[in-house]
């Protein structure tokens, strides 16, 4: 996102920015309480159902991305796992103290942060990244892109009204619109902080930004099937994972690696979750309409499948699926299909056995991903736990519907988020999902304690002489 410096865009930005300073220096005189009602206020619209089915409808119309329905479910249950998440957590003041160490620990907000967010979920991500910078006290400017800009205004109004009605200064929330990329790279170089999903180009640009950046990587998910799994259960949650609001999702499964010795249950498997297997040449005819000039079709991604397999020229049977399986052996740029498809579309590999599954998600992991995620549908306890020592992948999800349980669910202990860190695997600085303790600075007020200084001898006890 190299974009030359535009003297007037600068100086519209630093309007916004000197807003967003003047409320974030009353906001932060709040107490826990005051900031923990702000947080509130900023998710109330996707609590109500017809504030939050009118912002759905409105992004997929405005977008084409996605369903509505899906959008609904994942704008509330996100939202709602987030305010659990910080619900008692002490962002004000002193939030530890430890009288052995002598270290007293004190939150500090960051500033003003600027979040970039995608078009693939125009409302969850900018209402995460409002709900967690507001819990560290900070003031954001939301920086959305020029697709989903109507819908963005209209949450935008629908956060301020609600800080309005709890006493919190409106401009800590606040948005480029309309939404320019020179008026984007500005804000980055204005702000305290950069938080950016949404493309690769985006995250490198605000690394050069100049201003201390959280960026997340991209997603590429495999799921490896061994021979021990449940291949009823396996399918019955890949599908549903796969084709959550039209696989929007960075978490979304790309492709299954499967075990040859349960190769064809699974196919049967998928096929009675409504899975189609495309022949070569309808795999050769999406490949064609799927990518154009190496990048994935905008007009294809994210589409209701009769909308997608109308446009790809596929025949009626594709119709009818709820998602579409190309069998696959390669990869790498000769092989699109082992890239990201966000896009009904679900890659299948064939493996010996585990050791040569791990050499395929590895293989894939290269190619794109690396540090995202990797989920396993198996009954071997120790399976998990080798895919987590030897293999780049920040995340690995175990017998679960992957594009719920990687960012946060009900069910298990990840933090509720919508942005994932790929560790320095994916060029990132963090590798865990994005959450509230990224938007504060932690001072540490240090007193002096008894000595407890160890001899060389106790330090080199176990060396060898």
């Amino acid at each position: 996102m190299a974009v030359a410096p535009d003297g007037a865009v600068d100086s519209t930005i630093a309007d916004i920015v000197a807003r967003a300073r003047r409320a974030q220096a009353v906001f932060a005189t709040g107490s826990q309480a005051d900031i923990d009602l702000a947080c509130l206020a900023a998710a109330r619209p996707l609590m109500r159902p017809e504030d939050n089915r009118r912002l759905c409808e409105m992004a997929v119309e405005e977008t084409g991305i996605g369903n509505a329905a899906d959008k609904m479910r994942k704008n509330m249950r996100k939202t709602l796992g987030l305010l659990n998440d910080i619900h008692g957590q002490s962002t004000v003041g002193v939030v530890r103290d430890d009288p052995a160490q002598g270290i007293t620990e004190i939150a500090r907000p960051v500033g003003v942060v600027a979040a970039l967010t995608p078009s693939t979920n125009p409302v969850a991500t900018p209402v995460n990244k409002t709900v967690n910078a507001l819990k560290g006290g900070n003031a954001i400017v939301l920086a959305p892109p020029p697709a989903a800009a109507r819908t963005g205004a209209a949450l935008l109004e629908l956060m301020r009204i609600e800080l309005k009605r709890v006493g919190a200064p409106p401009d800590v929330v606040q948005m480029l619109l309309p939404p320019s990329k020179a008026a984007t790279v500005a804000l980055m170089r204005q702000a305290d902080l950069v938080v950016v999903t949404g493309s690769q180009r985006n995250v490198r640009g605000a690394y050069a930004s100049g201003t201390p950046a959280i960026g997340v990587g991209a997603g590429n998910v495999a799921v490896i099937v061994d021979e021990t799994a449940d291949v009823g259960q396996a399918s019955a949650r890949i599908r549903t994972s796969k084709i959550f609001d039209n696989s929007t999702s960075c978490s979304s499964e790309n492709h299954l690696i499967i075990v040859a010795s349960v190769y064809d249950a699974m196919m049967e498997a998928l096929r009675r979750e409504g899975g189609v297997l495309l022949d070569d040449s309808d795999k050769r005819q999406l490949q064609s309409q799927l990518w154009v000039n190496g990048a994935l079709n905008r007009d294809l991604i994210a589409r209701d499948m009769a909308v997608f397999a109308d446009r790809a020229g596929l025949g009626a049977t594709a119709e009818q699926a709820a998602f579409l399986m190309v069998e696959e052996n390669g990869v790498g740029d000769a092989y699109p299909f082992s890239g990201e498809k966000l896009s009904l579309v679900l890659t299948l590999y064939k493996a010996a056995d585990f050791s040569a599954a791990k050499v395929q998600a590895a293989a894939l992991l290269a190619y794109q991903g690396a540090g995202h995620s990797l989920g396993i549908h198996t009954q071997t306890e120790a399976r998990p736990l080798e895919l987590g020592l030897e293999l780049p992948a920040c995340r690995i999800i175990v017998n679960q519907a992957h594009c719920f349980a990687n960012g946060g669910n009900f069910d298990n202990g990840m933090p509720f988020s919508l942005s994932m860190g790929c560790g320095t695997w994916g060029g990132n600085s963090i590798s865990d999902n994005l959450n509230f303790r990224h938007f504060i600075n932690t001072v540490r007020v240090v007193r002096a304690i008894p000595a407890q200084e160890p001899t060389i001898e106790d330090i080199y006890s176990d060396y060898p002489d």
